[in-house]
């Protein structure tokens, strides 16, 4: 195996065994994914939802980079440091935000009309 695939992966188990929202973000993913099952969305479709996991897992493990790097350099509190966790958790909830938008799209009409909306 690659080296660098192989950290790769060591991170990401690292975000789900020790990030709580990490593996909220497991549960939803799955259920996003079972539902574009059942509801047979289309390729584009899953691209956009592919897109849309994606960037909602790249920012909680971003997060969670800047987190343990502030935490290394210090403990105590610094403005500088708590900017760098907000912007950090700021990113998460952007994505969040736009995950839910892509969600509602794509999912929303065939779901609504699957259930005789």
């Amino acid at each position: 195996m690659n080296i660098g695939f192989g950290h790769a992966l060591r991170g990401l188990a690292f975000l789900v065994r020790t990030q709580r929202n990490a593996r909220l973000h497991g549960v939803i993913t799955a259920l996003v994914l079972a539902l574009g099952v059942w509801l047979q969305i289309n390729r584009l479709d899953w691209c956009l939802i592919a897109l849309a996991t994606a960037s909602v897992w790249a920012a909680e493990a971003f997060n969670t980079a800047v987190e343990r790097l502030a935490d290394r350099v210090t403990t105590e509190r610094d403005p500088l440091i708590k900017q760098a966790k907000d912007l950090a958790a700021g990113a998460v909830l952007l994505a969040c935000a736009g995950a839910v938008g892509v969600g509602l799209l794509v999912l929303g009409p065939p779901l609504w009309a699957r259930l005789g909306g």
